[in-house]
């Protein structure tokens, strides 16, 4: 095509797909251009002719020439497509006559599944596909169990209960080193399994035969247990990964799984977990698992910042249950109570801890200089209490406290449909001598605000601005401000934090969190990942955006303490 027809135009051709090398959908671009910035739009269709979609235009910068890989999303329209059409623009239209020359070379790649079928010379092909044929006898075979040549009788621990399966041995080796031994030189073994394992036998059996399966809540850990013992890495991913998206739609038992993850030494999902208890500690604390967490998990919660509930007097309460039930060693006890903020408490809550708590009562001299600590705080200035005291260690610290004193809950119906804007205040700071002083938030919601540099700033012949911005190329935006800049916050800085999720039973089940830097304004990564324009987004809950907007004062580090 001639440079002059489209006179910003760098580069505009169609190439043929051809099979990825590892079977991801990629473009390489090999360049040596010297351009400052540019946008690379693609699409795919039939031939060099118009193409059935275009994908949202990707700005490159320099840092990205050449590229060896750039990932492309995965669309359906690639699977009935020979070609993949490129246009790349200038993001200044000065630099547009350096020309398609700057290239030294493109090719696109697609996996080879996505490609059509040319055989015997021709241009399309059919594709004859009779897997669930296969499948379905595969299950005959397993039912039925003709032609096996292996016996596995599965004895449930503690019982005389046994479950006899005939197999194949080609088939379950295929799949498992450990079934491959033991059924070398033997056609028939005794299997020793737990009760639970024992009950889900004939689903990791299937399994290995066909590939799927269907898992409930209680057969997770038993069925993870077995695709670890016997090393299959395909079921044992595919239940792990079960588990960790019903941890974040609230469904699963997180304290039993994170003891589980801890005993198998799986750290991805002891860490999804532990992630999940902290974000919605609220709603587990009321629940019947807080009385299974173990001493362990409670010291690995206690110290951490982003716990979300109510305030501080809660976490005290629900700590304070927890030890009336597990009634661990005293040194235990005075730890787990040495890790409440106490300073987070106002005085009169701190009076009444005082007088009628029973743990109080019991290690009351564990925790006697924190609880002056906190006195001394309210009592004073965070200015004048900051001079003889340090005030940044973590016990000043709030953690995501839902209490209308640090934000508030924002509910956004149709999301996708404009911008909103709301307000809220909050408390300067967790000091006595702060709790009547408030600061006003100014909050914007956009769905699909676009970075200036997808963005359309010129025009070609036409007056038409090149390439362009679709609506859905913009992302959600959220941006929290205070509504003034006054004297009143001297001294303190505010950590803010938005939590997405959904209310199960009157409690925020929180299922994403992002964190703003203190000298920021908005998350760069907000919602980054959401489609907030299908209804079913995980995202959304009854085509509504749940938020809870969290300000937390800092006391640092704006105030120094002295040497």
């Amino acid at each position: 095509m001639e440079i002059g027809a489209r006179p910003y135009l760098l580069l505009e051709k169609a190439l043929p797909l051809q099979p990825a090398p590892h079977g991801s959908p990629a473009v390489t671009l090999a360049s040596s251009c010297s351009v400052p910035g540019w946008r690379l739009s693609l699409g795919s269709g039939e031939g060099a002719g118009d193409p059935l979609r275009w994908w949202r235009p990707l700005v490159l910068e320099p840092s990205a020439c050449p590229l060896e890989s750039l990932k492309l999303p995965r669309r359906g329209t690639t699977r009935c497509a020979s070609h993949m059409h490129l246009q790349l623009v200038p993001l200044q239209p000065q630099h547009a006559a350096r020309g398609p020359g700057a290239f030294s070379g493109c090719a696109v790649f697609l996996p080879a599944a996505a490609q059509k079928t040319d055989v015997g010379g021709e241009s399309t092909g059919t594709s004859i596909n009779h897997s669930q044929t296969l499948l379905q006898r595969l299950q005959e075979l397993l039912r039925q169990g003709n032609a096996s040549d292996v016996v596995l009788r599965v004895q449930a621990a503690g019982t005389d209960e046994v479950r006899v399966f005939h197999a194949h041995r080609l088939l379950l080796g295929l799949h498992s080193e450990l079934f491959r031994e033991l059924l070398s030189n033997q056609s028939e073994v005794v299997l020793q399994e737990p009760r639970d394992g024992a009950a889900v036998f004939d689903k990791f059996i299937r399994y290995l035969y066909c590939g799927e399966l269907i898992v409930l809540l209680a057969q997770a850990i038993p069925l993870h247990r077995l695709a670890t013992k016997y090393g299959v890495s395909s079921l044992q991913r595919g239940v792990a990964d079960y588990m960790r998206a019903h941890l974040a739609g609230g469904a699963g038992p997180a304290v039993g799984w994170y003891h589980y993850a801890v005993s198998t030494g799986d750290e991805a999902l002891r860490q999804s977990c532990l992630q999940f208890l902290a974000w919605n500690l609220s709603a587990v604390a009321g629940s019947a698992e807080w009385g299974a967490v173990s001493p362990e998990l409670l010291a690995q919660l206690l110290p951490r910042s982003d716990l979300v509930l109510q305030d501080e007097l809660e976490l005290f309460h629900a700590l304070e249950a927890w030890l009336g039930r597990a009634r661990p060693p005293p040194a235990v006890a005075e730890r787990a109570l040495r890790s409440i903020r106490y300073p987070m408490i106002p005085p009169a809550q701190l009076f009444q801890l005082q007088a009628r708590s029973a743990a109080l009562a019991r290690h009351g001299p564990a925790v006697a200089d924190l609880l002056l600590q906190a006195y001394q705080f309210h009592a004073a200035s965070p200015l004048h209490y900051a001079k003889f005291f340090d005030v940044n260690g973590s016990s000043f610290l709030p953690r995501n406290y839902l209490a209308p004193a640090w934000g508030a809950p924002w509910v956004i119906n149709n999301p996708a449909r404009d911008d909103r804007s709301t307000s809220f205040q909050t408390q300067l700071g967790p000091s006595g001598h702060d709790s009547g002083r408030r600061v006003t938030w100014n909050v914007l919601f956009s769905p699909r605000w676009l970075p200036v540099s997808l963005r359309p700033v010129y025009a070609d012949a036409a007056g038409t601005a090149l390439p362009l911005a679709r609506p859905e190329d913009g992302r959600p935006r959220l941006v929290v401000t205070p509504a003034s800049s006054g004297g009143d916050a001297a001294g303190v800085s505010f950590q803010k934090t938005v939590l997405v999720g959904t209310r199960q039973h009157g409690r925020l089940l929180v299922r994403h969190a992002y964190s703003f830097h203190q000298s920021s304004e908005e998350a760069g990564d907000f919602l980054a990942h959401a489609d907030l324009q299908r209804r079913n987004s995980e995202y959304l809950v009854e085509n509504a955006l749940h938020l809870h907007l969290i300000v937390k004062p800092v006391y640092h580090p704006l105030i120094r303490t002295p040497k």
